[in-house]
């Protein structure tokens, strides 16, 4: 295997101020404060090879960031092992900046005031390649990326759409090698999201780029990754396929009907009234205790107008998942 991430056995703590209520627990914190260690990142590991789109994800205060800004040399790790490119972040940083990419979707890399084309100039003499070739890969990118109506806008006249498509355009000047997104689609509309995910992917397939993604955005991870690792209270939850992770939690399917007249059912061993309002109707079946046929037989197909059955939405198995539910 050819792996550009090696995590083992990863941890991190923080030291953080403990508030004592009332005006005297206030006045000792002031004095003599005290503290408690809180584990972020628990005794992790992973490995992540090249070419792949990973989705690294899990609730609000579950790890990823820590562990991103340990990957990327922001933080510095208390136990454990990282290599990215073969380089420790800890030791050799700048060296590593030459290697990756970053694009954080609430900040901005790019100065407002430039136009993207005098941002990719910029960052071109920042990583020292010479102007031809920024000029060369600047074409390049407003041809692949489709950038030509807004190349010469300056970024704070841009929509977030084509800033964010910039932002990622920019931290690809350096042709790197793992590009780090964290919520690249958030606050967009969905046709924007549709055309950076289609950015992300053509990416991946241009250059071979190394996409380790981050996102609260199940669209994000169903149409971008064939990986996924959750983490929750700073440990790994889950690292599996997107395939094998519908296929081993999606045991329950949602059958929907439209009736011709009223129906009143009650829930029985594996089957759910998710609605029973009118002539709508709507079941939870988990398979693993009855069959569609058996939850369809307590229905008078006579009566139907209308049918459809779905798998729970993924959303619902990673929420679930992060419950430690299955």
């Amino acid at each position: 295997m050819n792996n550009v991430i090696e995590v083992k056995n990863l941890s991190k703590t923080f030291k953080v101020k403990v508030k004592e209520k009332g005006f005297i627990g206030s006045l000792k914190s002031i004095i003599k404060p005290k503290y408690k260690t809180i584990k972020a990142v628990n005794n992790i590991s992973f490995n992540v090879e090249k070419g792949e789109i990973i989705a690294f994800i899990g609730p609000n205060g579950a790890g990823k960031s820590t562990t991103i800004k340990m990957l990327t040399g922001i933080l510095y790790n208390n136990k454990g092992s990282i290599s990215v490119m073969g380089i420790d972040p800890t030791k050799k940083r700048k060296k590593l900046a030459y290697e990756i990419g970053t694009v954080f979707g609430q900040k901005e890399q790019l100065w407002t005031h430039l136009t993207p084309y005098d941002n990719f100039k910029f960052f071109g003499a920042i990583y020292d390649i010479p102007e031809y070739v920024v000029e060369k890969k600047i074409k390049e990118f407003i041809e692949i990326f489709e950038l030509s109506e807004f190349i010469n806008t300056p970024v704070r006249n841009l929509s977030l759409g084509q800033r964010i498509r910039c932002e990622i355009v920019a931290s690809l000047i350096h042709e790197p090698k793992i590009l780090f997104l964290d919520e690249p689609t958030i606050g967009l509309d969905p046709v924007v999201k549709e055309n950076i995910r289609t950015l992300i992917k053509r990416m991946n397939k241009e250059y071979k780029t190394t996409i380790f993604l981050t996102s609260h955005d199940v669209g994000d991870i169903e149409k971008l990754c064939k990986r996924v690792i959750i983490i929750n209270k700073g440990e790994i939850v889950l690292d599996d396929s997107m395939e094998n992770l519908k296929y081993h939690y999606l045991n329950k399917k949602i059958i929907e009907v439209k009736m011709k007249e009223k129906v009143n059912l009650d829930d029985k061993d594996g089957i759910t009234i998710l609605k029973d309002k009118g002539y709508n109707l709507k079941l939870e079946v988990d398979i693993k205790k009855t069959s569609i046929s058996e939850a369809l037989k307590l229905i008078d197909s006579d009566k139907i107008i209308d049918i459809n059955i779905s798998n729970v939405p993924l959303e619902s198995i990673i929420t679930n998942i992060y419950k430690g539910e299955k």
